[in-house]
């Protein structure tokens, strides 16, 4: 059944409801594994069609390429700002960067300045150009007169721009001291913040390394533990297929025939076993693909000709039906049975939808459904490595000692019986 589902990818949805978690998670796990497998086939073949046509693919004659400069160890040349002891510090080269614009900037201003000052000059020059020689001495006087008025407003702007140019330039500066300190401040803030992330990772490392060592002892318990389920797994299903090497099947459905008064029943073919032609898996000998549109007459027709003879549902003792045995009843039906019980508390009954048996139980939680695979010639919950029982009541009485899961809390104490005056397993013992 798992391996047909693997081959398929696919699940129906009233299968997987049937599922406890522990089986949706190991069910999951095994489709995920296929699916990477998959892929990794895929890619290799994809890989595999690249090299050959690029074997097959003529060589362009111009291909740029790209030459690496190597330094003295042989190693791709790398320059970082500030390890070499020449380098200036980061302040220091923006102080300088700072600096060089500012007087840059002052030059520029000063060179506009000055063509403004030289065209005032020129046209005050040509205002005052002399006259003629046949002017008359108080014209001659009066012009030297302007002239040195206008040297004298010369000499006024030139000192007004330059006080103008000073009290720009020590605005500037103020300026760009202003800016410097700032960024001093956000350099040191961001020098603050990078230590304190390399303390952090610090620690965050310290942690790890004892996180990891905490990991891998606990790795190193849970394959002990693996170890020693496997060997306990390995152990029964030798003995449990031992005692079916010697036929206690086959003589209890002998003797329950004799008690029944029936003609004995033929061998159970074997089924072939097939090859799955797209994963190249085979399938074991015996299961089958379950349809979950299973009608309750199909059912029914398979518990009475492949599981009654075995005596499924019996006692132990093979005296009678036992008290945890129920017939076809759905999933709202075996928890309203045990809505009254108490924790531990588990009836095991025949699935509504596929040819199978269904564990529900009473945990303090709420309810767990477990499917049971019956597709063989022995009884297991569904899953990978699951132990096998010769019959249903050899899990049964198993159970009641070991849990079902890992957790360790699924022990089978109290069997749910019928209903008062109510029998659900008539129809299909007649």
């Amino acid at each position: 059944m798992l391996k047909q589902i693997l081959a398929d990818m696919y699940i129906d949805p009233e299968l997987l409801a049937e599922l406890s978690e522990e089986q949706k998670q190991i069910l999951f796990f095994k489709m995920r594994e296929e699916q990477v497998r998959r892929w990794k086939e895929r890619e290799e073949k994809n890989e595999h069609n690249d090299k050959s046509q690029k074997s097959h693919k003529p060589k362009t004659a111009s291909q740029k390429i790209v030459h690496w400069k190597f330094g003295k160890d042989q190693e791709v040349w790398v320059w970082v700002m500030g390890e070499h002891s020449s380098d200036k510090p980061y302040n220091v080269i923006c102080d300088e960067i700072i600096s060089e614009r500012a007087r840059k900037q002052a030059e520029k201003e000063a060179e506009e300045r000055r063509k403004l000052q030289e065209e005032e000059l020129s046209k005050l020059s040509e205002v005052m150009t002399l006259y003629t020689p046949g002017e008359t001495v108080e014209t001659w006087k009066q012009n030297v007169e302007n002239k040195k008025t206008a040297k004298e407003v010369a000499t006024t702007m030139d000192q007004k721009l330059i006080n103008e140019e000073n009290q720009n330039t020590s605005i500037v500066l103020k300026t760009k001291e202003k800016e410097i300190e700032k960024l001093e401040e956000r350099t040191q803030e961001i020098y603050m913040n990078w230590k304190e992330a390399q303390e952090v990772k610090q620690k965050l490392e310290k942690e790890d390394t004892e996180w990891q060592e905490t990991l891998r002892k606990s790795k190193a318990a849970d394959e002990r533990r693996r170890s020693m389920a496997k060997q306990a797994r390995d152990d029964y299903k030798r003995l449990s297929m031992q005692a079916i090497a010697r036929g206690s099947v086959a003589e209890r459905a002998k003797n329950f025939g004799g008690e029944m008064k029936r003609p004995p029943l033929p061998p159970k073919p074997k089924a072939a076993s097939t090859v799955n032609s797209d994963c190249g898996i085979s399938r074991r000998q015996g299961i089958r693909r379950v349809n979950s549109s299973c009608t309750r007459e199909n059912i029914i027709k398979w518990f009475q000709a492949e599981q009654l003879p075995l005596r499924a549902g019996w006692d132990r003792s093979g005296t009678g039906i036992a008290q945890w045995f129920h017939g076809i009843i759905s999933r709202l039906e075996s928890e309203e049975l045990l809505r009254n019980k108490t924790s531990g508390s588990f009836l095991l009954r025949v699935s509504e939808k596929i040819q199978g048996y269904v564990l529900s139980y009473r945990s303090e939680d709420g309810y767990m459904h477990f499917l049971i695979d019956a597709s063989g010639t022995s009884y297991s919950f569904l899953g990978v490595d699951q132990l096998q029982h010769a019959t249903l009541a050899d899990l049964v009485e198993y159970h009641k000692a070991e849990p079902i899961t890992s957790l360790g809390k699924e022990l089978l104490l109290h069997p749910c019986g019928q209903r008062e005056n109510s029998c659900d397993y008539s129809d299909l013992i007649e």
